[in-house]
């Protein structure tokens, strides 16, 4: 079946750079006396010498494999230099490898859209680049070539028997009857070579490439020629590189969906994906997966450079195999409470380096039940929202892991029951955080205060950055029933004042609460129906909140509520003992109700005026015009007109001190 080639317009010059044993690089820039020599990274555990995380390609030529333990690996190559990783809360402390590639980063997003995938991996987007060459400096009118872009490999190139490499290579680069991508391709070649010698001038590391027209083939493309070279992949070439290529070294097909093409349709390498219609693929896997089978087998992929310089999540875990796994709940806490403290210290980085906050915390584990024939079960993930802070992320965690164990013994039919040690083992643990989004820089909009936005957390004296984001269903589903007595005891319901959240619109067909943003930060199960309850209870507090359940398409639809009844409806100053008191005997929620009324007859306005001392608690003339410029056209307009009708209450008193205030000043402090 002859392979279906994209159009033109679709293009683009995709490179994925892959650093060289990277590890070692890094070890081999601190101690330069290892340069050359055979040489290793190791595990903290010392168990057999420790297991190898990378290996310099001096000792693969001797055999050394990255599966070996130390010992094997001094066995096969005796003058093997062994590196143990740097070690912290008794496990591998990864981070001096992340600044080393972020060093890497820095110097290649200088050159176009770039994506960082891994510690030592990243792609990046250079038709831009390539654009602007191809139309300033083409390939064929360049005099001179650099030695590392003659260097390159470039897979179909014809080559006679007996011609030079570099010159063969020229010779393509420099085709003036070539076609726009292939130029593209030519132009891509060029700029990589002199992004990859840059790195290794400004970093000392090297690192290979592989340049394609998308992300699939750039990476295939980026392994097949190391250390320190770069290949090349044109249209032309796809279905060489693809037809004998094994089926599981495809990106997501190592795994069970490989082994069903392998075991279901007799399908080996991804050239035999090509005797398959995409409707027979359809059939057997869905018209999705189906048809993403039928792209690959062409080299067909859409997927995009994201544009990230930043990971997208950050995650600690550790692995406890063999006689190592976990036993009791005890050992599972300690080494939670491990992880949640390098996590806890890898967020508050990024909170001050980059100004970003996560959301959601995940627990993943591994485990067996060490006498059952159905130990396979796969150990749940658990989720719920992310609190900033060691203890709170330890907390948490442990509360997941306790979920997830209940839902795992439960699948064979048996409730946990404390420190069973025969029951369960833990062979893996790990805590991540994610949906990490950027804090909004700079003064905030007072619109910010009406919506349900994530809380921005505020620093403590003890540097833990304190407060929530707001709390989505799917979110919180992972934290039900997991708080426990503790947990409730440390965090009391205390209202200060009325905080405003406005619900999500976008479920129409559901009744809506409005309530206060701290009942839901409160809630210990995080579970909607605590929610409403919660609000009930407080009704005899001292806080005043708008409770309305909107159950009409048409309230719903109305959004925002109006600034001015949040007016009527505000105090800005906590009642006294005594004034709560009268409160109980006085009806002031018929009061707020007849101040909240579209009329505007005279005795709603009187109301107005005698009830501004005592509930709103401040002096219209004291408000500072200029703020309302932050505020939208449409409530600078309501909001000016409903302070000019009732200036005229106003005439003949004095305006006090004589001070200005913040309108941000007649609102309830964010909840932290």
């Amino acid at each position: 079946m002859p392979v279906a080639r994209p159009e033109t317009s679709d293009a683009r010059v995709i490179v994925h750079v892959d650093m060289d044993c990277f590890y070692v690089q890094v070890e081999q820039r601190k101690q330069p006396e290892l340069r050359g020599l055979p040489s290793a990274v190791v595990q903290y555990n010392e168990w057999q010498g420790g297991g190898l995380i990378a290996v310099s390609y001096e000792a693969r030529k001797c055999g050394v494999k990255r599966s070996m333990r130390g010992d094997e690996a001094k066995a096969a190559c005796p003058q093997i230099q062994l590196v143990q990783v740097p070690v912290a809360r008794g496990k591998a402390d990864l981070n001096l490898y992340r600044s080393a590639g972020s060093e890497v980063v820095s110097i290649l997003a200088k050159s176009g859209k770039c994506e960082r995938a891994s510690i030592d991996e990243v792609y990046l987007d250079l038709t831009d680049a390539a654009e602007s060459m191809l139309a300033d400096a083409p390939p064929e009118s360049l005099e001179l070539i650099d030695e590392e872009v003659l260097k390159s490999h470039i897979l179909g190139m014809n080559r006679e028997d007996g011609d030079d490499f570099k010159e063969s290579v020229r010779n393509w680069i420099c085709r003036e009857d070539a076609d726009r991508r292939d130029k593209l391709l030519s132009c891509g070649i060029i700029i990589v070579a002199e992004l990859r010698k840059q790195v290794l001038k400004e970093t000392e590391f090297t690192c290979s490439a592989g340049i394609a027209h998308n992300k699939m083939l750039a990476k295939l493309a980026s392994g097949m020629n190391k250390p320190a070279q770069q290949t090349v992949v044109p249209y032309a070439a796809v279905q060489e590189l693809l037809s004998s290529l094994p089926i599981k070294k495809m990106k997501q097909l190592g795994g069970k969906l490989g082994t069903s093409l392998q075991t279901d349709l007799g399908v080996d390498t991804v050239g035999d994906l090509l005797q398959f219609s995409e409707t027979k693929l359809q059939e057997h896997y869905g018209v999705n997966t189906g048809t993403w089978l039928w792209n690959i087998a062409r080299g067909i992929s859409g997927e995009e450079v994201q544009g990230r310089l930043l990971p997208k999540s950050h995650g600690s875990g550790k692995t406890f195999p063999g006689p190592r796994a976990l036993k009791s709940l005890s050992t599972v806490q300690h080494w939670l409470n491990q992880l949640s403290e390098e996590l806890s210290e890898r967020l508050g980085s990024d909170l001050e380096q980059n100004k970003r906050i996560a959301s959601t915390l995940t627990l993943h584990a591994s485990a067996f039940r060490s006498k059952d024939s159905d130990s396979h079960k796969k150990f749940p993930s658990k989720s719920c929202p992310m609190r900033y802070g060691v203890t709170k992320i330890q907390e948490d965690a442990f509360n997941l892991f306790q979920a997830a164990l209940r839902e795992y013994m439960g699948s064979f039919g048996i409730k946990p029951q404390g420190n069973k040690l025969e029951t369960w083992r833990i062979t893996g643990l790990s805590v991540s955080a994610s949906k990490i989004v950027d804090i909004p820089s700079g003064t905030s909009s007072i619109m910010r205060y009406f919506q349900s936005q994530p809380t921005v957390p505020s620093r403590s004296a003890d540097g833990c950055v304190q407060g929530n984001v707001a709390m989505t269903a799917s979110a919180s589903e992972g934290c039900s029933e997991q708080r426990s007595t503790e947990t409730q005891a440390a965090m009391p319901e205390v209202d200060t004042g009325v905080t405003y959240t406005l619900p999500n619109f976008e479920n129409q067909d559901k009744d809506i609460d409005l309530v206060s943003e701290k009942d839901v930060v409160s809630c210990p199960s995080n579970e909607a129906t605590d929610v409403s309850t919660q609000s009930e209870s407080n009704k005899g507090t001292q806080t005043k909140r708008i409770g309305r359940k909107m159950n009409n398409s048409k309230e719903k639809n109305r959004g925002m509520p109006s600034i001015v009844d949040i007016f009527k409806n505000y105090n800005a100053t906590p009642p006294s003992k005594q004034e709560t008191q009268e409160d109980s005997t006085v009806s002031s929620a018929s009061k707020r109700a007849k101040l909240s009324s579209s009329s505007h007859n005279s005795q709603v306005n009187q109301e107005v005026e005698e009830s501004r001392e005592t509930d709103w608690g401040y002096k219209t003339d004291e408000i500072d015009q200029s703020v309302f410029d932050e505020l939208p056209v449409e409530i600078q307009r309501e909001l000016r007109s409903f302070l000019r009708t009732n200036k005229q209450f106003n005439t003949g008193k004095s305006k006090g001190d004589g001070s200005t205030s913040s309108i941000a000043h007649y609102f309830p402090p964010l909840n932290r």
